[in-house]
């Protein structure tokens, strides 16, 4: 008897041991990951920078975050960083709910998807089949080919409306059939182009979608992704309610502008729930992840079926799957998607047919850069290869540096910017956003920031008036100077 007492014994130190252990190698992990922040660059010959996630938060005037990191099947960490509410002082934690914004697309999908096993949809057949009270406008884009569920899914459908700014707490809470025909505060939804035809990313689409399921199912659309995808997930922090409920705003952040301000009211609402509406945690849509690779690996009791996964993951137009976007292939293969509402800023990334993941969210709309930095560090600690810095080799400084200096205008999504370009001990800079960024040159005036933007400066054929091109993309003119 006394023999077996110590047998016991020594099992349950030992594996008290093993449990410590690997607290304290998932803790090494975590603070690795946090103090090892990279930019989008790295200047050739130089020392490696890395950078600690507080004092980046800080730079970027991200006032909280969170991230899930999913490691051989389960969430391996998770944790909050920084603050929800400044009004209240309520600290972000992994329970804290974000706003998914266009992360709620991929989710949605496995709602459709579902119901197309239960033969209630065809995603190959014309939407318009499923909608009741509204309809798709038919046009000369429609007359040979037609909006269906699966184009809808895949950003094919040729359906207007990029996305959604949200609804301020104080604003009317339109109608989804409203939002569908124009009375909003966002253009109709309709076909301008033949569907299938080109890959467009359409918000509007998912909006219709999410009328085709409550037309099919009668509930309304949070209602069902709550009972038949949210719960089996074991998402039991995220819902699809808009606008929020009451029990759930003690756990929820606000939303914070550039600046680090809070938004007005807290948050915007969206009644375009499939398309931004999702409130969630990392955590969650790690569960989300996790079930997407059990399903891929074999599992045969998942939310859907091996079948339907296979039809979600498979490569479409401009490497779009039915809900999320696609990267790599084969044993590498990567199902993402990022989101972006007013006040927060989000991305997810899952490899398929391995059982990792990470999910970040973020409470402010200068958080992009940031979560890249994030996002660079995961994948340089465990070694994924999903996204590293590039390297830089630096040029001699052009002569006419100082005349590149001075503010650039420049327009986008109907808001006015300032790019302000000074120098500082013989080096470039640039502030975009009131954030200060080093600029190093590559090539005949052409620059590159730390935070990975793309400067190209031209001669204008008026003396002193030079030009610059901002990421290939947009075109900023400064004024002679006086």
């Amino acid at each position: 008897m006394r023999q077996l007492f110590s047998s016991v014994l020594m099992a349950a130190v030992l594996a008290l041991l093993a449990g410590c252990s690997e607290k304290h190698m998932i803790l090494a992990e975590k603070k690795a990951v946090e103090n090892g922040l990279l930019p989008a660059i790295q200047v050739k010959g130089t020392p490696s920078v890395k950078f600690n996630i507080h004092e980046r938060m800080e730079y970027y005037n991200v006032p909280g975050l969170s991230i899930a990191v999913v490691k051989e099947g389960r969430i391996r960490w998770a944790d909050g960083y920084g603050i929800a509410n400044t009004e209240t002082g309520k600290m972000v934690d992994e329970n804290t709910l974000f706003q998914a914004a266009s992360i709620s697309k991929p989710v949605a999908a496995l709602g459709v998807l579902m119901l197309a096993e239960e033969g209630l949809i065809d995603i190959h057949s014309d939407a318009n089949n499923y909608l009741k009270d509204w309809k798709i406008p038919g046009n000369e884009h429609t007359i040979e080919e037609r909006v269906t569920p699966a184009r809808l899914l895949s950003h094919t459908a040729g359906m207007t409306v990029h996305g959604f700014p949200g609804y301020p707490q104080n604003d009317d809470f339109p109608i989804l059939t409203d939002v569908l025909n124009g009375n909003g505060n966002t253009p109709p939804v309709f076909v301008d182009t033949i569907p299938g035809s080109i890959w467009r990313y359409s918000g509007g689409g998912y909006t219709v979608m999410e009328k085709v399921v409550e037309d099919i199912t009668g509930v309304p659309f949070e209602e069902f992704m709550g009972e038949r995808v949210l719960t089996p997930l074991g998402m039991s922090n995220s819902t699809y309610e808009q606008p929020l409920p009451g029990h759930f705003h003690d756990v929820a952040s606000a939303a914070y502008n550039r600046q680090g301000k809070i938004i007005e009211g807290l948050w915007h609402n969206y009644p375009e729930k499939a398309a931004a509406g999702l409130w969630t945690t990392p955590s969650d849509l790690a569960r989300y992840c996790i079930e997407i690779q059990d399903i891929v690996s074999g599992k045969s009791a998942g939310i859907i079926s091996n079948e339907s996964v296979v039809k979600m993951l498979t490569r479409l137009q401009n490497d779009w799957g039915l809900g999320p976007s696609l990267r790599w292939g084969a044993d590498s293969l990567i199902f993402e998607h990022g989101g972006k509402n007013a006040g927060f800023t989000n991305t997810l990334v899952s490899f398929a047919n391995r059982g990792d993941a990470v999910i970040i969210m973020a409470n402010g709309d200068g958080a992009r850069e940031l979560i890249n930095e994030i996002l660079r560090s995961v994948s340089y600690y465990y070694q994924w290869g999903i996204s590293y810095p590039e390297i830089a080799e630096p040029v001699e400084m052009p002569g006419e540096v100082d005349l590149l200096t001075g503010e650039y205008a420049y327009r986008i999504d109907d808001k006015d910017f300032v790019l302000k370009i000074n120098t500082e001990n013989g080096e470039l800079y640039a502030s975009k956003n009131e954030i200060k960024t080093t600029l190093v040159h590559v090539g005949e005036l052409q620059f590159i920031s730390e935070d990975g933007d793309r400067y190209i400066f031209s001669k204008e054929r008026e003396p002193g008036i030079y030009s610059l091109i901002l990421n290939r993309t947009f075109r900023l003119l400064k004024a002679k100077r006086e």
